[in-house]
């Protein structure tokens, strides 16, 4: 078995790669995301999986590549640094390898005046906020 990516194959077979972009629920529905999977399915040589596009919450590109993946699907993980230090960096991509998740694209991210956060006046650790979340499991 080869340790390339199809991603990789395609790209030093100095093919036109065509990749697709699927950005996560706002929630761990994980069916939502299976659901997007089948219909990207056969159109693209892998698939960019969003990290909390716009900087709003949604579920990790780590679990939504993991279950395309498990839909026969090639996930591009991406990952803002925007987000995380270096140490968690290196431990998101580990674990993602771990996974067996081939493809991680860095980027700095959408900067945060263009998510909720943006709103908020002040330094944030200042503030007190209650985060409540539904896991529908």
């Amino acid at each position: 078995m080869s340790n390339l990516s199809n991603l990789q194959r395609v790209l030093a077979s100095g093919e036109f790669a065509v990749t697709g972009e699927m950005g996560p629920p706002m929630g761990a529905d994980a069916e939502a995301v299976r659901k997007k999977a089948r219909i990207l399915r056969g159109y693209c040589d892998a698939y960019n999986v969003t990290d909390n596009q716009t900087a709003v919450v949604r579920m990790s590109s780590i679990a939504a590549s993991t279950i395309l993946l498990s839909e026969g699907l090639e996930p591009v993980m991406q990952m803002v640094c925007r987000d995380r230090n270096r140490i968690a960096m290196q431990s998101d991509i580990l674990g993602a390898a771990a996974l067996g998740i081939r493809n991680c694209l860095c980027l700095s991210g959408d900067h945060q005046s263009f998510g909720a956060a943006g709103k908020l006046h002040g330094h944030p650790g200042a503030k007190t906020f209650t985060i409540s979340i539904r896991f529908n499991c």
